[in-house]
């Protein structure tokens, strides 16, 4: 019994010695000391450069707005947009083709054959078969056939861009097998 009474008195004693004061008191020490030796470095900022303003001489200067110079400016932006448009410009003046009314998206190649040498393509559109030909015209975008394959047709089509400027471009139209 003396054991156990001795046992329960040491561990007791134990106990009691972990709730004395803790290390805690230290660390606040320590941490005050720290702040206290630690000064922060601030770099000083640089000064700033002094503005020196510009004075404006209107005798040496080219005056931006003169009118002259507008003018002549609009008469050559005006002539290099008529070169451009007898360059690359659509057919106003022809009679338009039955196909030229429905958009490339519309359509689909359904086929293609020789027809006494002539490379002849099968469009359909809204449920009807035509056949057309190079130099024929589809789309309504001033699309002009310029070559058919077996498994396709080529375009050259003419279309303004952001600016209004006619543009040349390519498109295609391909084959479109039967679904099985």
């Amino acid at each position: 019994m003396k054991i156990f009474a001795s046992l329960f008195v040491s561990i007791s004693s134990l106990m009691l010695l972990g709730c004395g004061a803790s290390g805690e008191d230290e660390l606040r020490i320590w941490m005050a000391d720290q702040r206290a030796s630690t000064k922060p470095s601030v770099q000083p900022l640089t000064e700033p450069k002094k503005f020196i303003p510009e004075p404006y001489n209107q005798e040496g200067a080219v005056e931006p707005f003169n009118q002259i110079k507008l003018t002549q400016a609009l008469k050559r932006d005006s002539n290099q947009v008529a070169a451009n448009v007898t360059l690359v410009a659509p057919e106003m003046n022809r009679r338009k083709e039955p196909l030229e009314a429905f958009p490339l998206d519309t359509m689909s190649m359904v086929g293609s054959l020789n027809k006494s040498g002539t490379p002849t393509a099968l469009i359909k559109v809204d449920n009807l078969i035509y056949q057309v030909r190079i130099g024929n015209y589809i789309g309504q975008s001033y699309g002009k056939i310029i070559g058919i394959s077996e498994n396709s047709i080529q375009l050259r089509e003419i279309a303004q861009d952001a600016t209004g400027d006619w543009i040349e471009r390519s498109a295609s139209l391909d084959l479109q097998e039967g679904k099985k």
